[in-house]
């Protein structure tokens, strides 16, 4: 079995180490770089000519689909996608690319991909792959260009997230949005809370505020953001502290820089 040279792309430390350490486990599998940057995979691929990436979607600066336009999507090695969700639709992905796995993975999901990604490979896929990647790189340009150029009036801005993907058990859950009750920080993963269920992804909170509906949505904490159709109560503690009070009795802070925008959000002006 010929050795499968990998290069793993991703700008979190610890998302790099997983997939290097699983990479590690493997037989016949050579990780021949990591790296953290767009920039760093563009020189990486066109130096290394690897047989196979795993690269992240959401990276500061070079994205992940800048990397396939930098590159050409008919240059590109077989590539699996590193996703916290499907801003550029997961069904694109499994189209485009020989797997998509989502943040957080667990190993059975991870083997499914390294699978697919060597029966791929091995009966010669990643021509046609790269064909649809063209496709839905053509699309995404398309749109891009039809909002015309920056600040021009009218221009569109990307459209609110109407669902998050999110993997559990190495089975890939969408949550819709309207679903979601409140979102909190824990450590470099956000927990999404929607009705009696909870679940974990691993993206920024200011991503996720930027991508949700602020008509819907707003940041009342650096650590919490809340649909504002459940705030049932606003609530100021000893002290001068803001907390709200949602439907169902959950309380989050608030914090001071933040109360004044909220209140003006819920129709409380001052």
């Amino acid at each position: 079995m010929k050795t499968l040279r990998v290069l793993v792309v991703d700008d979190e430390p610890l998302a790099r180490q997983r997939l290097e350490d699983l990479l590690a486990r493997e037989a016949g599998v050579e990780v021949v770089r990591s790296v953290a940057d767009g920039e760093a995979a563009v020189a990486a691929i066109r130096e290394l000519a690897p047989d196979l990436v795993f690269l992240d979607v959401q990276m500061p600066g070079r994205t992940g689909l800048d990397v396939v336009r930098e590159i050409g999507a008919d240059a590109m090695p077989a590539t699996v996608f590193v996703t916290a969700w499907d801003q550029h639709a997961v069904a694109a992905f499994e189209l485009a690319a020989v797997d998509y796995i989502v943040k957080p993975f667990d190993d059975e999901r991870f083997e499914q991909a390294l699978r697919r990604a060597r029966r791929a490979i091995e009966r010669d896929e990643v021509g046609r792959l790269a064909a649809q990647l063209a496709a839905v790189l053509h699309g995404a340009d398309a749109g891009a260009a039809s909002a015309g150029p920056a600040g021009a009036a009218g221009a569109a801005k990307p459209p609110w997230l109407e669902r998050i993907a999110v993997e559990t058990k190495g089975q890939v859950r969408v949550v819709p949005v309207k679903q979601i009750e409140y979102i909190v920080a824990s450590g470099p993963y956000a927990e999404i809370h929607a009705g009696d269920r909870r679940y974990i992804i691993r993206e920024r909170m200011q991503t996720l505020e930027e991508r949700l509906d602020p008509a819907k949505f707003f940041r009342i904490h650096r650590s919490a953001i809340v649909r504002l159709d459940l705030i049932e109560t606003l609530l100021r503690n000893q002290g001068g502290d803001y907390a709200v009070k949602l439907r169902g009795g959950v309380q989050l802070k608030v914090s001071r820089n933040r109360i004044e925008e909220l209140e003006s959000r819920i129709g409380l002006g001052r």
